[in-house]
């Protein structure tokens, strides 16, 4: 791999792939929505392997297809293999980032996370107005950029959520946790960044996180650049399953379906399938609704990976899918999990989707020091 040379510790991925008679295809979003040989996780696969081994030119026109990855983790848990397709596509990223080849879709990304961090401290520190929050909390509750900055009442809810279920003061982590400059070529970036998250969490006994994709970071980001968080890390959504008497019932007034989203960094990701169901059948008072494809083999809302940025009609096209999904199965609500699946949900159709931490909210008692 010598024109690649940081792939050669991905030789065995990407061989199994490029020589595979492309049985995942159809587990990939975005290939589903742009069908295109080259997005299907072989031909990204077959793409990083070319230009490592310097079979074709190393130009921008190849590592645009390294972009086109969610991260949603489908394609290899119906692998064979349980191929590592987007850590691989994540690596071939930051090669491609350092020869000046990855599109500068991505590079921006990077090189404006600074403005992105200060922006996101602020929404955060603005979260603390009027809500029980106490820097020298024993918990710090960890929201995550994209709450704290475009769903606003849903951070706000968690917050709620999260001092209702502790019954005291949370501490909100100040710091982002870097996943963007993970998907955007830059490792070493987001390993110092990582550090800094890491080392800003030491005075506390826990870390209560929102966000699946910053929980998706901590537990298994984190530890790939030699970082380990010391306190607990642990799920709003797990918290809420375990405390579940501390959860009134709050019945819809109709028997509209709410419809549960699997988040692809949740589920394939952490392996959280079980709580988010508890949860909202404890407030429904029944269990949720689900799409035809749910669980492990739920279906992507392509948010994720940075696709919305780097290929954004692709990434608009990937959600109007599930919402079409959703009214095919019968309407209603859609719930999810996740900050960005969200937003990608609510601009795509006219379904109201709204956030698991609001549910909790509404049926926890709110905490009054």
């Amino acid at each position: 791999m010598h024109r690649l040379p940081v792939l050669e510790a991905r030789r065995t991925e990407l061989e199994t792939c490029v020589f595979c008679p492309k049985l995942c295809r159809s587990a990939c979003p975005v290939s589903n929505v742009e069908r295109t040989e080259t997005l299907t996780p072989w031909g990204k696969m077959s793409s990083a392997y070319f230009v490592a081994q310097g079979d074709v030119p190393a130009t921008a026109s190849f590592a645009r297809t390294s972009l086109a990855c969610t991260g949603c983790y489908a394609c290899r848990d119906m692998c064979d293999h349980k191929n590592d397709v987007a850590g691989t596509l994540l690596a071939a990223r930051a090669a491609e980032a350092a020869l000046g080849i990855l599109p500068s879709s991505a590079t921006d990304v990077s090189r404006n996370f600074p403005a992105h961090l200060e922006r996101s401290r602020a929404a955060v520190r603005s979260l603390a107005d009027g809500a029980p929050v106490r820097a020298d909390a024993p918990t710090a509750l960890l929201v995550g950029c994209t709450y704290a900055r475009a769903a606003r009442p849903e951070a706000a809810a968690a917050i709620q959520a999260a001092t209702g279920l502790l019954r005291e003061p949370v501490a909100l982590a100040l710091e982002c946790c870097g996943l963007p400059l993970l998907h955007a070529g830059d490792p070493a970036g987001f390993a110092r960044q990582a550090t800094r998250m890491a080392e800003s969490l030491e005075r506390h006994r826990r870390v209560l996180v929102v966000d699946a994709g910053c929980a998706s970071a901590l537990r298994l980001r984190y530890p790939e650049v030699g970082v380990n968080v010391r306190p607990a890390v642990e799920l709003l959504v797990e918290l809420a399953a375990s405390e579940l008497g501390k959860l009134a019932s709050v019945p819809r007034p109709s028997a509209t379906p709410v419809r549960y989203h699997d988040p692809c960094q949740l589920g394939r990701g952490l392996g959280v399938y079980d709580a988010p169901r508890r949860v909202l059948s404890r407030v429904l008072g029944r269990a949720p609704d689900e799409f035809p494809a749910n669980g492990d083999a739920a279906a992507c809302s392509g948010a994720g990976g940075l696709l919305p940025v780097t290929m954004p009609e692709t990434s608009k096209n990937i959600a109007r899918a599930r919402q079409a999904e959703h009214e095919r199965a019968g309407g209603g609500e859609i719930a999810t999990a996740c900050a960005s699946s969200l937003l990608a949900m609510r601009k795509a159709g006219s379904s109201e989707v709204s956030d698991l931490v609001s549910f909790i909210a509404r049926a926890v008692p709110p905490f009054r020091p």
